[in-house]
Formats: C-alpha cells, sequence, structure tokens
C-alpha cells in the first residue's frame, strides 16, 4: 500500500485531473497532485476507489476535510442527498448500474465533496456517466468550472436512467399485447420481474429528486444562476422518470391481474368441460361396472346380440344426457 508520500500513486486513486478552466486538462500522477499549485482558472478532480485503506486514511488525514465529512463521505450505505459542508456541498448520487452482467436497478452510488478548486469524487464500482466526463476532458470539452462538472454529470445520470425507463415501458408494452393474444405462467415471472425493478429504481431515484431540488435552490458560488436553472430542469425531469416508473408500476400491476384472471378463466373453463365429460360417464360407468361382476345371473350373458345391445343403450344414455345438458343450458 502506498500512502500520500509515496513513490508517486495512491492506491485506490483512480484518475486525477488537473483541469485548465477551459474544458481541457491533464492527468495527473500522486505526486504531481500533492505538490500541484493551482494557477487563476485552474481546479482539480480526484476520483477515488473508497474501500482502499489508503484513500480512507488520506481522506481522514489529509484531504482538508472534516472528521464529519470524511466520515460521511466512507460510510458502507448512502441514500442520496446534498448539504452544505467544508465550504463547498457534500452530494450523494446513485447512477444505473450498466455494467456488464450487472443489474440496471442495483444502482451504483458516486460520493462526492465539491469546492471552488476541487473535487474528491468516491465509488466502489465503476459508474458509466464518470467515464463520459473523462472522455470529455480528453477531447477538450470537458467542464469548465466545478460547478459545471456537477451539471453534466446529473445529465448524464438521467440520460442513462431514461433509457433504463423506456426499456421498462416498451416490456409492459409489449406484454400488454402479449396478455391479450395468450396467456401463460411465464409472463407471471416477466411481470413480477418488471415490478421488482420499478420498486428498487424508484427506492433511490425518489431521494435523488429531493438531493437535486437542494442542489439547485443552495445559495452557493459553486452555481451560478444559469446553473441552477438546468439543474432545476434535471429535477423535474426526474419528477417526469419518477412518475412514469410510477405509471410502469401500475401497469404491469393491472396486467398481472388481467393475467391472472384469464389464465383462472382458462382453469375453470378446462375445468368445467372436464366436469361434463364425468357427468356423461359417470352413468356409463355405472351401467359397465354392474354388468362386469363375475357373478351368475347377468343379463345377456348367454345371449349373442348382448354385447351390441349394450353397446347401443350404452350409446343412447349418453345421447340422452346430451340432449338433457343442452336444454339445461349448462354448455
Amino acid at each position: 500500500m502506498t500512502n500520500a508520500a509515496g513513490q508517486g500513486q495512491l492506491e485506490g486513486l483512480l484518475d486525477a485531473w488537473l483541469l485548465d478552466g477551459n474544458g481541457g486538462g491533464r492527468k495527473l500522477d500522486w505526486r504531481e497532485v500533492s505538490g500541484c499549485r493551482l494557477e487563476e482558472g485552474q481546479w482539480l478532480w480526484l476520483h477515488f476507489d473508497y474501500t482502499q485503506p489508503a484513500v480512507q486514511h488520506w481522506l481522514r488525514a489529509e484531504s482538508g476535510l472534516t472528521d464529519l465529512t470524511a466520515e460521511a463521505l466512507l460510510q458502507a450505505e448512502t441514500r442520496p442527498r446534498c448539504v452544505p459542508a467544508d465550504a463547498g456541498l457534500m452530494l450523494f448520487l446513485r447512477g444505473v448500474n450498466l455494467n456488464p452482467g450487472a443489474d440496471p436497478e442495483d444502482m451504483v452510488s458516486i460520493r462526492m465533496w465539491v469546492g471552488e478548486q476541487r473535487i474528491i469524487s468516491l465509488r466502489l464500482r465503476r459508474l458509466l456517466s464518470m467515464d463520459d466526463i473523462r472522455e470529455s476532458i480528453n477531447r477538450g470539452t470537458g467542464p469548465v468550472t466545478p460547478g459545471e462538472f456537477l451539471l453534466l454529470l446529473v445529465d448524464r445520470l438521467l440520460d442513462r436512467t431514461v433509457t433504463v425507463i423506456d426499456d421498462l415501458y416498451d416490456r409492459v408494452d409489449e406484454m400488454e399485447d402479449a396478455v391479450l393474444v395468450e396467456t401463460d405462467y411465464h409472463q407471471r415471472e416477466e411481470l413480477a420481474g418488471i415490478r421488482r425493478q420499478a420498486i428498487a429504481l424508484r427506492r433511490f431515484l425518489a431521494p435523488q429528486r429531493e438531493a437535486l431540488n437542494r442542489l439547485w435552490s443552495e445559495r452557493t458560488p459553486l452555481l451560478s444562476d444559469e446553473y441552477r436553472l438546468y439543474l432545476r430542469e434535471d429535477a423535474d425531469r426526474l419528477t417526469r422518470l419518477i412518475e412514469d416508473l410510477d405509471a410502469v408500476r401500475e401497469r404491469a400491476g393491472v396486467i398481472h391481474e388481467t393475467l391472472v384472471s384469464r389464465i383462472a378463466e382458462q382453469t375453470n373453463n378446462r375445468m368445467y368441460v372436464l366436469s361434463i365429460v364425468a357427468a356423461i360417464f359417470l352413468p356409463l360407468s355405472f351401467v359397465t361396472g354392474l354388468l362386469g361382476v363375475n357373478v351368475g345371473g347377468i343379463p345377456g350373458a348367454d345371449n349373442a346380440a348382448g354385447f351390441a345391445i349394450v353397446v347401443v343403450l350404452m350409446g343412447v344414455i349418453a345421447l340422452g344426457l346430451v340432449a338433457y345438458l343442452r336444454w339445461r343450458r349448462w354448455f
């Protein structure tokens, strides 16, 4: 493990950027970060894996943040929120998990402290929205200020959330059409999966809406009036996404009720047919059982036409039962 006075790298440091204030930046190693002197317009972005002991030690002892802020950033479980801290903002957000093999509703947490000249961000799992910002810096079209960094991050998080929720909406539409054509038990499992995913997404997106509302309304020099306006639009956008999730969950519930009703109806129809068949064959089974008793005195036992007579008699009984059931409109 390498500490802050190490050989040029801190174990757990994922990215260190010196941003030039014009959309571009230069990647730094840890030695350069430790000795960095910022010029006018420049600022730092430090991105860490918070599970590494070296990162935890640096954050508590050498980052310049108070113990309360450092401990909050290192919590094992977080929920989206935004609070002022140490002359900056402490922000916890969640993004859909689009890593290979992962479930989107298993949302990835990003923790940040944002100051006027420095951003400290921490994560456990990879967040593709951070990759987008890194690539934009490489192209020279990255954030100009820490406030714009926040705006870009929120936009990227919402863009990917929209993709996942739109996919849920499409799946519900397909399920509605499929249930009208044909029903089976596998559809119930798929509907249950859609509802679970919608509930899990809403669990984090609802408090994230409150975090964004707090963010755009916070009076801080980090955010210009223009940035606040964009962030307010993002908060409204997230509100619409949550409403879409509620609609997905409710529609999935209605489809599930329809599916259960149709399956029950199909089962009842099949049981009804079986009951009719049983009603027809019950007296026939009685006749055959009676004639099959292996004792003397069975009528027609010595008559060569006895079997034909019994068959005709049973046919007449069956037809009579069918006619009776039809007359009573039982089928």
